[in-house]
């Protein structure tokens, strides 16, 4: 007689997590079947949708936990796919019944730390600076996500090696993965290298469902990589996310400064905090030692002071991340050099800032505590 039971099988598979929720699959309702036959164990489970890149993924953990019940020696997994009804269920376990979209970074329960990497013009590094800071933070265990809001001149797909595609569970998003950071971007959604031609509205609803349709899960770090300049983007994230801290990327040269300035002092008309500025090609390290300043020198330094001055608030030169040859690579291959090269100059001082923004944020205000009053 088999002294294997549904209730030991059911338990292993609590184990399971699917891994674009990030939520176990008997949680979900994605356990449509567990037969017992011996010793011999059937499992079928629920895919959110036929073409799930995740099968293979779910399919092997789901027969590794199984087989991991004392007393069985065979498994066998098979999937069926999810009916609409279903997937509705599911994203009102996931998202509740909302049926207003809700920003939740900018609830007050929120713990996740959202930053808004922006730049006074374009051609600064922004984006490569966006996603070696997040791939840099995952290495470090963080739970990231990028938002890639440029969404005329969009790229952290590419930057980030990203081909798939988010899916879809009822009328809610779920972002793909690369290098464990989720990311979101208009290029996810284009066919080829076609190009965005919108009007300011349209770009403020595609920020909102970036923010609001997608399911992002726990996350302790967003980014958002902003456009250049003080546009109709960088208004509408101050006003979906207004707790956004504005991290300014600047080069050393003056020019740039000057125009880099522009885009923190944004702050004064949206109430937002400037976390800090980075200065991007700060020097070219040469094989003697020495450094070559190629853009000049002091440009970061001289928008922070400035921004302190102005802000009358101290915001901080975060660090100098030096020219690297690697971090272009890393870009055009989709292999960002914070995880390829992390011990290369800019992997270090990419590192670096990782370390200063690792830090979840964890506030009592505004919620119960649930203290209980006792007499003596």
């Amino acid at each position: 007689m088999s002294t294997v039971t549904e209730s030991a099988v059911r338990t292993a598979l609590a184990t399971v997590e699917d891994p674009e929720l990030n939520r176990p699959i008997t949680d979900l309702g994605m356990v449509k079947s567990v037969t017992i036959n011996g010793d011999a164990v059937a499992v079928e489970i629920y895919l959110t949708i036929a073409g799930c890149p995740m099968k293979s993924t779910l399919t092997e953990q789901t027969r590794a936990a199984v087989e991991g019940v004392d007393g069985v020696a065979s498994a066998t997994v098979t999937t069926d796919v999810m009916t609409d009804e279903q997937r509705r269920e599911l994203r009102l376990k996931v998202r509740g019944s909302a049926t207003e979209p809700v920003v939740p970074f900018a609830q007050p329960e929120s713990t996740t730390r959202v930053f808004a990497i922006a730049s006074g013009k374009g051609g600064v590094g922004k984006s490569s600076v966006t996603v070696n800071l997040a791939t840099a933070l995952a290495r470090r265990g963080l739970n990231v996500g990028i938002v890639d809001a440029d969404i005329y001149g969009h790229s952290v797909p590419h930057l980030m090696g990203s081909t798939a595609h988010p899916n879809q569970v009822d009328d809610m998003i779920i972002p793909p993965q690369s290098f464990g950071v989720k990311l979101i971007s208009i290029g996810h959604f284009l066919d080829g290298n076609s190009p965005v031609i919108w009007r300011g509205p349209m770009l403020h609803r595609a920020i909102q469902q970036f923010l609001a349709d997608v399911f992002w899960g726990d996350l302790d770090v967003l980014l958002l990589d902003l456009p250049p300049g003080t546009g109709d983007v960088a208004i509408s994230v101050a006003q979906l996310v207004p707790n956004a801290e504005l991290l300014i990327v600047t080069t050393p040269q003056a020019a740039a400064a000057e125009v880099a300035e522009r885009a923190g002092s944004i702050s004064q008309q949206t109430r937002q905090r400037i976390g800090g500025v980075i200065e991007n090609m700060s020097w070219l390290e040469m094989p003697d030692g020495s450094r070559m300043d190629i853009f000049g020198s002091g440009g970061g330094q001289v928008v922070a002071d400035r921004l302190s001055e102005i802000t009358g608030a101290p915001v901080p030169l975060m660090g100098q991340i030096p020219l690297d040859p690697n971090l272009r690579i890393g870009g055009d291959v989709g292999n960002p050099v914070a995880v390829s090269q992390p011990d290369s100059p800019a992997g270090i001082a990419l590192g670096a800032l990782a370390d200063q923004l690792a830090t979840r944020r964890q506030s009592l205000a505004g919620r119960p505590l649930n203290l209980g009053v006792t007499k003596n």
